[in-house]
């Protein structure tokens, strides 16, 4: 048997404070794990303090190092070095500002294979991330983002050459989302919400920060429940807005109908108790929550945030709305709630648009590429990759031109 392939994931941070499990990690939660371990040994390391927070990827079995390093601490560079040579790294996987600065410099002192991973839309950096990214380009075998929007900022904020960007599609475990729930189990996880008999419960699953809009769904409460009676907004996950969010329901009178959950563990049971799920949000990468979403054929309300226009067809499996406006919000919500034909057709065609967002298909791809990398960076000096067939990545509906992608790839 040939020896496993050393791949070294490497990120800035596991979390905020005030939340427990955000995207990226709840990407590695999801993703680390289901690779072949017979043949890849993948390990991750966080360049800042260790993970205290009751959910820790460690629970998950993933090998985590923490360096515990600040943010622009000159020793970063040699602890990773001194964990990539432990190792044997032969690709190491980047996200974040200081893990793809650091991460390709060590890679330039070390000859390895490295592929940088950008996971949402900034519009811009600073000054001296430009700088950096302008020096690093060179030490960059390939770009991915996660949506077409977000290849276009990493294109011109961050300096890849367009040749070596490719958008890669994230998605959720279908085996998990996209199993049938009984009637039973859904009414024990409404029961488990506090949500009565007979409530048309109208909810999101996010992180409680400004660019996922939130106050515009905090907006949208009163248009709703005045026009469904039987209507109540609930409002799931941890951030730094909280606090500001539930004053603006307390000055619009609606705390009865808005319900902060906080929170939760198991999103597939919150989403499951959902009878439509809302995406109000102002820009985004590609939510896990809407793969998730999908994959539950849940009946969605979603605002034309750019990651979301990318996986979502207005009409189709979801419909779509302008961003800044609960009005919008609340209209969509209520036009669904009174054609229970529509809500289904929309969550019968969002399950299937999930079929081309499986996370394990994911993996599978990262796999080949992971081995691609392995055995033609080194020997080509970082160019052997570009003249390699790397149709594999392309998945989902087609995205807007941006004039990036390799022979055999997305154009």
């Amino acid at each position: 048997m040939s020896e496993k392939i050393s791949v070294l994931h490497v990120c800035d941070h596991l979390g905020w404070t005030g939340s427990r499990m955000h995207g990226v990690k709840r990407l590695f939660a999801w993703t680390l794990p289901r690779f072949d371990a017979s043949r890849f040994d993948v390990s991750l390391v966080s360049l800042r303090k260790k993970d205290t927070s009751e959910d820790t990827l460690e629970q998950f079995g993933i090998d985590v190092t923490y360096l515990h390093k600040g943010k622009f601490d000159p020793a970063t560079l040699t602890a990773l070095l001194k964990v990539m040579d432990r190792k044997g790294t032969q690709v190491l996987h980047l996200h974040g500002y200081g893990a793809t600065t650091f991460g390709r410099i060590a890679a330039a002192m070390r000859g390895t294979a490295v592929l940088l991973h950008e996971h949402a839309n900034h519009t811009t950096t600073p000054w001296f991330q430009q700088v950096a990214d302008s020096l690093l380009a060179p030490y960059t075998d390939l770009a991915i983002a996660v949506s077409a929007s977000t290849a276009e900022f990493t294109v011109r904020a961050r300096k890849i050459p367009a040749e070596k960007m490719k958008v890669v599609y994230l998605g959720a475990p279908l085996d998990e989302f996209g199993r049938t729930r009984s009637p039973q189990e859904i009414a024990a996880a409404r029961a488990a919400l506090g949500i009565a008999p007979g409530t048309f419960a109208v909810g999101t699953v996010t992180r409680l920060m400004p660019a996922k809009g939130n106050r515009y769904l905090v907006e949208a409460v009163r248009p709703i429940v005045e026009q469904i009676p039987e209507a109540h907004v609930y409002i799931a996950g941890e951030g730094e807005l909280r606090d500001e969010l539930e004053a603006q329901a307390r000055s619009l009178g609606i705390t009865d109908r808005l319900h902060f959950l906080g929170f939760q563990r198991d999103v597939a049971a919150v989403l499951s108790a959902y009878d439509l799920v809302v995406f109000p949000s102002l820009w985004e990468g590609t939510p896990l929550t809407s793969f998730e979403a999908l994959a539950m054929g849940k009946p969605i309300v979603s605002t034309d945030a750019d990651g979301l226009r990318d996986i979502l067809r207005d009409q189709v499996d979801a419909v779509i709305v302008p961003k800044e406006d609960g009005r919008a919000i609340a209209d969509a919500v209520v036009a669904l709630e009174r054609d229970p034909a529509r809500r289904a057709a929309l969550g019968a065609e969002a399950q299937r648009t999930s079929r081309r967002y499986d996370i394990a298909a994911y993996v599978r791809k990262m796999e080949r590429l992971y081995e691609l990398m392995a055995r033609v960076s080194r020997p080509t000096r970082r160019q052997g990759l570009l003249r390699e067939d790397l149709s594999f990545l392309d998945s989902g509906p087609p995205s807007p031109a941006i004039g990036v992608g390799a022979p055999g790839g997305r154009a």
